[in-house]
């Protein structure tokens, strides 16, 4: 055999010898290499917990009059996006007008009703004073009856005093004229000395007549002087009478004072119901569901439509129960939705649920208002999801409806706090 066949032979024999190690080796490195990514997925997935069982929600209001009536205006259509202050729909406000000029009314009538009843209080308390006058002029005449009572009273002790001594004098003057004219027959007196005791005896008893008289009219005068204090006592006690009946008779305007914080409200409340016949918009929102058109009748508290707050946006996303010790409130969050494709937003960890609607087949019914999040496999025990809150942070207009889908990326904060060291580092 010459030098070339056996050169030629023995690289055959080499060859398949390299071929079969270079295969060992990169069966070996696709092995490694499987293994890396494995693991890179296992701690992607375990770190940063990821689910696409996740929807977009917003909240919700439903617009309602404060008021009943027929709607006269709807500015607004389905869908539209409306800025807060503006008009949603107007109720008819005629019926509320008149309401309030009713309530304005009466609140001025009793107005007028108390301006009368002070006039009327001013004119009573005029009497009650001139009711005091005249019980204090009526007690003056009563006092001046009294002092000239008192008079007649002493004129006819005098009287009496003066026809006492009227009488003595008279009585002395008969006496001595009885005397004298037994005297006057044995001439032991004269003729003119009987005849000036005749005559002192006749004006001694006409004196005596004179103080009777005078006595009897002193005594017409005080019986007239009692009558006359009688008169005015009585009219003192009229006046008295008077002065107290003048006293209950004044009107109070407590009554009439009470009405007038009802009054007041009673206009506060209509003009306040004439302000809610426009209903606004409380704030950035969405129209939907507006199903409803001029000439409706809108009853107060009755839902007309809603209303999506178009400020803030939120995830609702189930994670299941293994990767939420990765989850905490204040974690950042990759949102993607399906009315944006491929766009990315970012989103922050509100809260994290605590309860979820236990099966029923294990526990029986219970656990009413908690979420229902419902297990694709009732033959196998699968984890539970409880729902984490993430709110986007900067939301677009058109990505954003409530119920789309959404895919949810969180980034733990275990990784953060590991990055934050490198960067640190």
């Amino acid at each position: 055999m010459t030098d070339d066949s056996q050169h030629k032979e023995a690289a055959l024999t080499v060859a398949p010898i390299w071929r079969r190690i270079l295969g060992r080796v990169l069966g070996i490195l696709i092995i490694i290499g499987a293994i890396a990514a494995g693991r890179a997925v296992w701690q992607q997935v375990s770190h940063n917990p990821q689910t696409d069982d996740a929807e977009v929600f917003a909240n919700l209001i439903g617009v309602a009059p404060e008021v009943s009536g027929r709607i006269v205006n709807i500015p607004v259509h389905d869908n539209q996006e409306v800025k807060k202050g503006d008009v949603l729909f107007e109720i008819d406000p005629i019926p509320y007008l008149f309401a309030l000029e009713t309530a304005q009314s009466q609140q001025q009538a009793l107005e007028a009703q108390i301006r009368d009843l002070d006039r009327t209080i001013g004119a009573q308390t005029s009497a009650i004073a001139s009711a005091k006058a005249n019980t204090k002029s009526a007690q003056a005449r009563i006092e001046s009856r009294q002092a000239a009572t008192e008079a007649a009273q002493a004129s006819v002790e005098e009287a009496k005093a003066e026809l006492a001594r009227a009488e003595a004098d008279s009585t002395y003057a008969t006496n001595n004229l009885h005397r004298l004219e037994p005297l006057l027959k044995k001439q032991f007196v004269t003729a003119d000395l009987v005849d000036q005791a005749r005559t002192a005896q006749t004006v001694k008893e006409k004196a005596m007549q004179q103080a009777r008289a005078r006595l009897t009219l002193m005594q017409a005068d005080l019986a007239a002087a009692i009558g006359q204090q009688h008169d005015a006592e009585a009219s003192a006690e009229q006046s008295n009478a008077q002065l107290e009946q003048s006293k209950r008779s004044v009107a109070i305007p407590d009554p009439l004072l009470a009405q007038r914080a009802a009054r007041a409200a009673a206009v506060k409340n209509a003009a306040y119901d004439l302000a809610r016949c426009k209903i606004y918009a409380p704030f950035d929102a969405r129209v939907t569901n507006l199903t409803i058109s001029e000439g409706a009748y809108a009853r107060a508290g009755q839902q007309a439509f809603t209303l999506i707050d178009t400020r803030n946006w939120w995830v609702i996303a189930n994670f299941r129960e293994t990767e939420l010790r990765e989850i905490q409130p204040g974690s950042k969050a990759d949102v993607f939705v399906m009315p944006a494709a491929g766009a990315k937003f970012e989103g922050t960890v509100e809260s994290i649920g605590y309860g979820v609607t236990p099966d029923v087949s294990l526990v029986g019914s219970m656990a009413q208002g908690l979420p229902d999040v419902q297990r694709s496999l009732n033959w196998v025990h699968l984890a539970a999801r409880f729902p984490v809150r993430i709110r986007v942070t900067a939301p677009t207009a058109q990505a954003f409806r409530v119920g789309a889908s959404a895919m949810v990326v969180v980034h733990s904060g275990r990784q953060q706090e590991v990055s934050a060291r490198a960067s640190i580092r």
